[in-house]
């Protein structure tokens, strides 16, 4: 027999006795997959941006499945799907989906142009990682936006675009998700998941800037001087403030307006509110003697 052919068995017997090797381990250590999760995965929208916290939709399905046979999937939510998608994945866990509260994305930086002047100009690549590397970015400001759009290329669903007269990232309510991918993104950290309110309607200190307030105004008009005007004015102590920085609360805030009326720098922006109605001559004294 020539040596080819005997390599040939050789190889064969080899071959043959590693498949059957393989398929007694398939069979031995194979993990059966709750067929539950298949199911939730189909109805998922198969964004895998990590939104819900879970790497992919797929880990998504399964941390559901693991959450119901512990009792309850409260505070699980896919923020691209929603409400309805979360409906449809309770449906097949045989429970009731929690009402969850909408989100959308807030750039907290009023930043402008206008606001905030240029001082250099970076020539680098634009990313924000970059421009941070380098030092403040092309303002003073060393707290505030880059905008150099890292968050613009996160973004899967176009929902936020830099203005060109601006400077500034701008969401569209309307197409975000509040996957979290954009503020994972920014390396300043001034994007932020924030409940959409009633109506969409929402108060944001658009500033996070913390250095003191002769600081921060020499860099940009409209920052916080965290000079603690609003938290006076605030009958709800919905606002702290804390490293020369004012924060709303959410959840605490009953959207009266009287912080933004009380900031001398506008730095507190109230979000989809209709136009105030101008006062009247009979209102002013009044508001002037209440002062």
């Amino acid at each position: 027999m020539s040596l080819i052919w005997i390599a040939v068995i050789v190889l064969g017997a080899v071959g043959l006795i590693a498949a059957v090797v393989l398929f007694v381990a398939s069979k031995k250590f194979a993990v059966e997959e709750d067929p539950r999760i298949a199911q939730i995965s189909e109805v998922l929208p198969q964004a895998n941006c990590g939104g819900c916290g879970y790497p992919g939709c797929s880990g998504f399905a399964g941390a559901c499945v693991k959450a119901a046979d512990a009792g309850s999937i409260e505070g699980m939510l896919c923020p691209v799907g929603g409400q309805p998608v979360m409906e449809k994945v309770a449906s097949i866990l045989g429970m009731e989906a929690a009402a969850a509260t909408p989100k959308v994305a807030v750039v907290r930086c009023n930043g402008t142009c206008e606001n905030r002047p240029r001082v250099v100009e970076f020539d680098g690549v634009r990313s924000c990682r970059v421009a941070l590397m380098t030092g403040t970015g092309e303002t003073a400001c060393a707290f505030g936006c880059l905008g150099c759009g890292d968050c613009v290329n996160a973004c899967q669903f176009g929902a936020i675009k830099i203005n060109p007269q601006t400077g500034m990232p701008e969401v569209d309510e309307n197409l975000c998700t509040a996957c979290g991918a954009c503020a994972k993104a920014c390396p300043r950290k001034i994007i932020e998941l924030r409940p959409k309110g009633p109506k969409g309607r929402r108060m944001v200190v658009k500033c996070v800037n913390r250095d003191k307030g002769v600081v921060a105004n020499k860099v940009c008009k409209a920052s916080c001087i965290g000079c603690g005007k609003c938290v006076k004015a605030c009958p709800f102590e919905a606002i702290t403030l804390a490293n020369n920085l004012a924060y709303i609360d959410p959840e605490k805030c009953r959207l009266c307006r009287k912080c933004e009326e009380a900031c001398p720098k506008g730095a507190i922006h109230a979000v989809n509110f209709p136009p105030r109605k101008p006062k009247t001559e009979a209102e002013t004294p009044a508001q002037e003697n209440k002062n």
